[in-house]
């Protein structure tokens, strides 16, 4: 007899799925400009100024809480799947700040009339499992009924207060290294579109449900001086924050970016998100592309779901911090870039050789 899981859609009941369903850049910064001035105490690290992955606060001269949460609709139709995608995505935060994840707590919207409490509950199964993988509890939650499914946690780590990896550390001369390769949000546009096979969806899950913990170790190196994973705002976007915040400029190789072979083949032939274009809209005036085609604009602009830490080293450190990723199970993690000083050029310029 045919399970639930195997009848229903999770993504036929939303309008947007996983990191591609984040508010544009643009429009976000407008909202947030419109906030007043926050209590910013002395132990607060970290706060929104230079749009971090998380916030950080002092608990003592040994410890700092970093606290986020991240939760979105569904990017594939398998609820367990979905559930495991979401606590990954969410836990990435804690791993790009430097730190351990100690619990989390689920957070959970529900179509309760449409679905079915076997596959909401292969949801939340899935997010305990990789949970599990990281070695912590989901110590509790909150859950609603809501139009749309969603799903993810409000997660909590530790850090040593002078080992935080914030985007506001990187130098001029530092390596950029990324850890997962490109491509989700234009397998899941695919897979909407029932365009992506069995080897693609694999390849899919196989990226988004890899814990980014050695994010934990690149923390402990004086040597990496800035960290972020890439998710909604696309390569770009990411990068763009965190020149920013060190106030730098990159430079960027396209030849040199890991991409999942079967989204470079479906972006050759025009697949995209809708994301991919409000993410250009949103921050395309920052950047300089030399000699890019569209469909690397695609890639460089497309919103990962749970996508790979991007890191910023010394030059000198940049083989020994490759050598950790490899040896962590990143296999494609690659140097994809320098940074520079800020003398009024773009923040960003990707070159791109067709």
């Amino acid at each position: 007899m045919e399970n639930a899981d195997e009848k229903i859609r999770l993504t036929q009941f939303s309008h947007g799925g996983g990191c591609g369903c984040k508010i544009a850049p643009a429009m976000l910064s407008e909202m947030l400009a419109r906030l007043p001035a926050g209590i910013a105490p002395p132990e607060l690290l970290i706060g929104t100024r230079t749009s971090d992955d998380a916030a950080v606060y002092k608990l003592n001269d040994q410890q700092a809480l970093i606290a986020t949460t991240d939760f979105f609709m569904p990017v594939v139709d398998d609820p367990f799947d979905f559930g495991r995608i979401a606590a990954a995505n969410a836990l990435s935060d804690i791993y790009a700040m430097g730190g351990s994840p100690i619990l989390a707590l689920a957070l959970v919207g529900m179509p309760i009339g449409k679905l079915p409490p076997e596959v909401i509950g292969r949801v939340l199964e899935g997010g305990a499992s990789m949970c599990r993988e990281a070695g912590i509890p989901v110590a509790g939650g909150h859950s609603i009924d809501s139009v749309e499914p969603i799903y993810g946690l409000a997660a909590m780590g530790l850090a040593h207060p002078e080992r935080v990896k914030s985007n506001a550390g990187a130098r001029p001369g530092d390596a950029l290294i990324l850890g997962k390769p490109l491509g989700i949000g234009v397998l899941s546009a695919a897979m909407k579109s029932g365009r992506l096979d069995e080897a693609g969806y694999k390849a899919m899950i196989a990226v988004t449900t890899q814990l980014n913990r050695v994010g934990e170790k690149l923390g402990l190196r004086d040597d990496v001086h800035a960290m972020t994973d890439v998710t909604g705002f696309g390569l770009l976007g990411h990068l763009l924050e965190l020149c920013r915040g060190s106030n730098c400029c990159a430079e960027l190789v396209f030849e040199a970016l890991p991409v999942i072979e079967a989204a470079r083949t479906l972006a050759r032939e025009g697949v995209k998100t809708g994301a991919s274009a409000r993410n250009w809209s949103s921050y395309g005036n920052e950047v300089e592309l030399r000699d890019a085609a569209p469909w690397q604009q695609v890639l460089l602009t497309d919103p990962q779901t749970s996508g790979g830490l991007l890191v910023a080293c010394a030059a000198e450190a940049a083989k020994d911090v490759l050598a950790l990723f490899h040896a962590e199970g990143y296999t494609v993690a690659a140097e994809v870039g320098r940074l520079q000083a800020n003398r009024g050029q773009a923040p960003i310029t990707a070159i791109a050789y067709c």
